[in-house]
Order: structure tokens, then sequence, then C-alpha cells
């Protein structure tokens, strides 16, 4: 799998992009919805997303896709 590091987010930016205000709240995503996309790097503390599979992931259950800010 070729995955450009540019579109990978972490926890606390896939928080932000579906709206949650705490960045915990994604491991309570992650057991409740069987359809959250699953993390291309879960390597103890270093999860990573890819970007478009949570807006894809977003979009399909009618969230609205915040912008991350540094």
């Amino acid at each position: 799998m070729d995955v450009d590091v540019d579109d990978l987010v972490d926890q606390r930016e896939v928080a932000v992009l579906i709206g949650l205000t705490n960045d915990r709240g994604v491991s309570v995503y992650r057991r409740r919805y069987p359809d959250f996309p699953a993390p291309v790097i879960d390597r103890g503390h270093c999860v990573l997303w890819e970007r478009e599979a949570i807006e894809e992931w977003a979009r399909a259950t009618g969230r609205e896709i915040k912008e991350v800010t540094s």
C-alpha cells in the first residue's frame, strides 16, 4: 500500500475533522461504529489514518467535515 505521509492524520486531527471536542472520543467512535475507518498505522502511541478515509466516512454518515488548523 502506497501512502503519502502528507495525507495522514493523527487522533487529534481526526477528532477535529469529525467535530469532536476531545480526541479521546476517537477511540469511542472506533468501538461504537464498526464502519469507522481503520488506521493505516497502529503502533502503540502512533496511530494514523488516511485523511480521505476519514472524510469519506464523515460524509457517508452525515457529519460536517471541519478544517484542521495547526
